[in-house]
This record gives structure tokens, sequence and C-alpha cells, in this order.
């Protein structure tokens, strides 16, 4: 077996590795081939690969299994490879709908990391905790450009999580309110950010109730913002098992709330947690939401996630009376900060966590690919074919829709 790292070739470009260099060299050092494949635009520099002891090569053909991070573009995918990237078509994203065409024309077995699972279908690799903590920092910031009340820079000016905890030290916050969602990977990185903040946490109830002089926020699970429509008692394996049983209970919520950090993972058949008809209402109080799932509109938990938004430019606004795109940091309008991509943001920290995930639940298991129940589970196309855990989508990759 030959492995590739291979360069990222979506844009805008990526700056993540799914290996550092010295993960990189530890695989090395273990009698397996691998290659980096060069790259100008990595949070590892292309030296720091070669200085580990790990070769450079352009030319991925030799490779049995080619390791990515987002996307790969359709004319660089390579026939008959294993691959490892996100692909994001596990809930039939229109956007990738190609992409998992060509995959299956170009008979590549697709292992996609967001689904390696333990046998209890826990996780056991992801970045999401970094797309947390990113997402909390720029809730901030962008709260921060639209009243002017202080100024935070950007994470991705600061070398590394360190330095973002320097700058916290000397913030001072004024007295707003902060509602997160989720307590995953996503929902733990956020409230790692608040609290390395210094802003308070508060259970739900107070966060409703209370009056508070200081910079809050609260950390909501599911039961906390839905509810059966028939109002019978809630259970939470109910909830994932039948979500169109379900309503949202999360108007309380926005009627207080200045930020909303959105860190769940949404299921297309739960209900959103708001309408932009609620958003038009005078109670509706939020001005930013740092939509971390960013699933987009009209499939989507948030309704004014109408696009994914870039690094480069990372808010745009919204205006609830027409349902449109607007300029940011508006009155009357909301912020909305939704880029799909954030642990970029903190690239070398995420980097080097996911890469140590790779190496204690997966390495392992690529040693002896055929056999592994973990790859199995997490393997989308196989010779031309979806397997079978995944031949849901068959319907998705036949449908002839404009733009497909």
């Amino acid at each position: 077996m030959k492995i590739g790292i291979i360069r990222e070739g979506k844009n805008p470009p990526d700056s993540r590795v799914p290996l550092t260099p010295e993960q990189c060299a530890f695989i090395r050092q273990q009698g397996i081939d691998l290659v980096v494949q060069p790259s100008p635009n990595r949070c590892y520099s292309d030296a720091e690969y070669i200085d580990a002891g790990v070769p450079l090569q352009d030319d991925m053909d030799d490779c049995d299994v080619l390791m990515g991070v987002k996307e790969v573009p359709v004319d660089l995918l390579l026939a008959g490879k294993t691959y490892f990237f996100f692909s994001h078509t596990i809930k039939e994203q229109a956007y990738n709908r190609k992409l998992l065409r060509e995959i299956l024309e170009k008979n590549i077995r697709l292992i996609d990391y967001e689904v390696l699972t333990d046998d209890k279908g826990v996780r056991v690799i992801a970045f999401g905790k970094f797309a947390g903590m990113v997402g909390a920092h720029n809730a901030l910031w962008t709260y921060g450009k639209r009243t002017g009340a202080f100024s935070l820079p950007r994470m991705k000016d600061l070398h590394d999580y360190a330095a973002a905890r320097e700058v916290y030290k000397a913030m001072q916050w004024p007295a707003i309110k902060i509602v997160l969602t989720g307590t995953g990977r996503v929902g733990k990185g956020s409230a790692l950010v608040l609290d390395d903040m210094g802003i308070k946490k508060v259970s739900p109830e107070e966060f409703l109730t209370k009056e508070f002089s200081e910079a809050v926020y609260t950390q909501l699970k599911c039961n906390d913002y839905v509810a059966r429509k028939d109002d019978k008692p809630f259970v939470h394996n109910d909830f994932y098992a039948h979500p169109k049983e379900f309503k949202s209970t999360f108007a309380p919520y926005f009627q207080q709330a200045d930020i909303m950090i959105n860190g769940i993972y949404w299921d297309n058949d739960a209900p959103a947690f708001f309408t932009v008809e609620e958003m038009q209402s005078k109670d509706f109080k939020i001005e930013v939401i740092a939509d971390v799932t960013c699933d987009i509109a009209p499939v989507s938990s948030i309704p004014s996630t109408l696009k994914a938004s870039t690094i480069a430019d990372p808010v745009f606004g919204f205006d609830p009376t027409t349902g449109e795109e607007t300029q940011p940091y508006q009155d009357e309008m909301v912020d909305m900060m939704t880029i799909d991509n954030l642990p970029n943001e903190l690239s070398r920290d995420a980097s080097e966590a996911f890469g140590k995930q790779f190496l204690s639940f997966v390495f392992e298991e690529l040693r002896s690919p055929e056999s592994s129940k973990l790859l199995e589970r997490a393997t989308i196309t196989r010779d031309g074919h979806l397997t079978e855990r995944y031949a849901y989508l068959q319907g998705f990759v036949d449908a002839e829709t404009a733009g497909a």
C-alpha cells in the first residue's frame, strides 16, 4: 500500500491537512510508503514535510490510497483509487451530485471521514471541535463589527489558539446574551471558546428569566428547543427516529438573545428553529447568527442561511422582510456568518488534532481495509456502485435536475 496526501483543489483553497509532517513520518516509520503532493496553500509547508523526511511527489498515479480534506474537483479524480475526504454527499447535497456521479464512473472507493464511526455509531474523526471554536470567535467578531462595541482580530490572523487566548484575557465584553445550540463536538468547541473569553454560562431557565449586567451564554440540548407536536413527553431516541413529529420551541430564546451560535447536527426532516415570518416580528431580537451547521436554505435549520460565506468574505446581511441577502452590519437586518470551512482559520491546531484521531482509530484499520468494519461503514462507493448502506443515494445520483 502506498498513501498519497493530495493537494487541495477546491476553491477557495483549504490550508488544512489530514496528516502533519510528523504524523506522515510516523506512518513511514511503520514501513508504509507515503508521499505528499506539493502545495503552496497548506498550513504546513512543503519544506516542513521534507525536513520530516517525507518525500514530495507531484504524480499520484502509483498511490493506492489518496487522502485530502475537502471535496476533490471532478477533473482531478484518479480512477480506481481509494479516496478519503469529506464528500458532503450523504445528505443528497445537490451541489455535489456531479462529484458522486464521477466517483461512480471512475470506480473509486470513496471513504468519507464524516461517517467513520465505531460500533455504537459514534464518529471517530472530525474537525467539529475546531469548527465550533472558530464559529464562536467569529460570532463575537461579527457582533463587534456590527455594533462597534469592541474589536477582535480574526482567528485566521492569529498564529494559533494560544494566541487567541491571550487576546481574550484583555477583552471587556458588553452585557450581551448568547444562545448556543448543540452539545456535540461543535457545541463543546464553541463552549470552550466562550468559557476562555470569560463569558458566564447560565442555565436555559436563568437565560430566559433573569436580567444580567455581564455577558452570558446558555447551551441548549435538543429537548430545550423542540417538543412533540402532540405534546407527549420528549424522548431523545424518538426525536432522532421521527423528527417530523416534532415542532420548534425556540421562540423564547430568539426573544432574548443578541447572538445565536448554531452547532447542531440537523436532520432534513427536523423542524427549523424559526421561520422567516418569525424573523420579521418585533420580538425577534437576534442580531448575529453564526451558523456553524451551515445547511443551506430552504432545507436548513436556519432559514436565513442563504449560502455559505467564505473566510475572505465571512458575513452577509439578511433582510427578513424580503428574504434576500443584503450588505452586512445594517439596522433591521440580521448578520449571517456561515463559513463552511471554519477549521481552516485554525488550521495547524485543527490538522494536528485530526491527524491524531486518524492514527488512533483509522490507521491500523487501513492495514487490512477489506476486513475493516469501520472502513466498510464509511465506504460510500466501490467498483462503480453505491454500497448497501448508501443505496438510498441512487435516486439522488440518477435525478435529472437543472444544473445537476
